[in-house]
């Protein structure tokens, strides 16, 4: 059998056995309706329940703070259209940071077209947030109703200064959301740490399934209904619940709880070791937003000279799958707006790659990484007309 190493992680997760195990009664056996009031109704209550308390153990939050989703983007674009009464759009303030994930921006940006002032706060070359670029913004837009700004990039793996973002937050009087997507099982979180008032999280990135996710309200924050129907979630999201996806979400929770220094030091480890090697063996290759604190799995690498989509294609050819970026902007044309946005030009841009590592990722593995990238990379710089200036047998004239 061919050998297929998988270093997308940030893309998405395979289910754990124990995950599945949890999960796999609430199809048939245990199928009742969380909202009935007889037995069969009430095992999967209790199921849901337990669910909640072990997603909200994760954040460092309450169960009944705790709203089931269908994943991610509906997280943000809840916790993100919620907060604004649809009355008073006009002269309202909604501060966004520019990296963030489209799930955020275009959120933002419909809000923006609807009446809402929409400043973006800059990067620096780290892809980190300026606390005090936050705080003057603050002080000139007193009418601010939200920031948002994500914990972990999906992209270079940054993690923002949130505790003084949310400080500030605070003191402005105006409410926090993160996406912490990208965070979730990979970082310690307490949102009481963080200030945030709103917190998304995905079941497909910490090991459980696709299409469940969750959204931290912290209480007394207001917001409003996304959808029409039933009670089901004290009014915050009607509909049926998605028992089974409910169920795996919370166990993948608590796993990611248990494991997570050990998982966190083990994946630092070979995360830094693919970049040591890589930038040894790969002339002029380097860390995009290297000098920040990053999440342990995540390394995004420029190659000059290589096209990233026709390296990412070689590579997988080989065995080995990774990204260019962030997996929903898949057949982009435009350059990543996250490298752009630290300062790499559209050309570099386009020869960066991301490896984001995971739970089940072994050394061997990294081994196979550091033997199969740099050949592959050499190869296509020795038939692209700008990639043999780089090129390891390159003599200058």
């Amino acid at each position: 059998m061919e050998k297929r190493v998988y270093l997308d992680y940030n893309a998405t997760t395979p289910v754990e056995p124990e995950v599945l195990d949890a999960m796999l009664p609430y199809f048939s056996g245990a199928f009742g309706n969380a909202a009935s009031i007889h037995t069969a109704g009430q095992t999967a209550r209790s199921a849901v329940e337990t669910a909640r308390e072990q997603v909200a153990a994760l954040v460092g939050a309450q169960p009944q703070e705790i709203v089931f989703t269908s994943g991610g983007t509906e997280s943000d674009n809840h916790a993100i259209f919620g907060v604004f009464d649809q009355e008073e759009y006009a002269g309202k303030n909604l501060i966004c940071s520019v990296i963030e994930h489209e799930a955020v921006l275009n959120t933002c940006q419909s809000l923006a077209a609807r009446g809402v002032n929409v400043p973006y706060l800059l990067v620096g070359r780290d892809g980190r947030v300026d606390p005090d670029d936050l705080r003057n913004m603050l002080d000139t837009r007193p009418d601010t109703t939200l920031l948002t700004v994500m914990h972990a990039s999906n992209e270079l793996g940054t993690v923002q200064p949130l505790e003084q973002i949310g400080q500030l937050a605070l003191e402005a009087d105006v409410y926090f959301h993160t996406d912490a997507v990208q965070s979730a099982g990979k970082l310690p979180i307490d949102v009481n740490t963080l200030q945030v008032d709103l917190l998304s999280i995905s079941g497909h990135k910490i090991y459980g399934p696709k299409g469940v996710g969750a959204l931290y309200v912290r209480s007394g924050t207001p917001l409003r209904q996304f959808f029409y129907g039933g009670h089901h979630q004290r009014g915050f999201r009607p509909g049926t619940e998605n028992v089974a996806g409910i169920v795996g979400l919370g166990k993948a929770a608590e796993l990611a709880k248990k494991s997570l220094l050990q998982d966190a030091a083990r994946i630092g480890g070979l995360r830094d070791g693919l970049e040591r090697g890589l930038l040894q063996r790969v002339p002029e290759s380097r860390v995009n937003g290297g000098s920040a604190v990053r999440t342990s799995n995540t390394s995004n690498m420029l190659f000059p000279g290589v096209d990233g989509e026709a390296l990412l294609i070689a590579l997988d050819l080989k065995g080995l799958a990774c990204s260019t970026g962030s997996a929903c902007s898949s057949g982009a044309v435009e350059p990543s707006h996250v490298l752009t946005a630290i300062g790499l030009s559209t050309e570099e841009a386009r020869s960066s790659l991301r490896f984001s590592l995971g739970r089940h990722t072994t050394r061997e593995e990294i081994d196979f990484a550091l033997l199969v990238i740099p050949e592959t990379v050499e190869r296509l710089r020795e038939i692209s007309p700008n990639g043999k200036q780089f090129s390891a047998g390159h003599q200058a004239i």
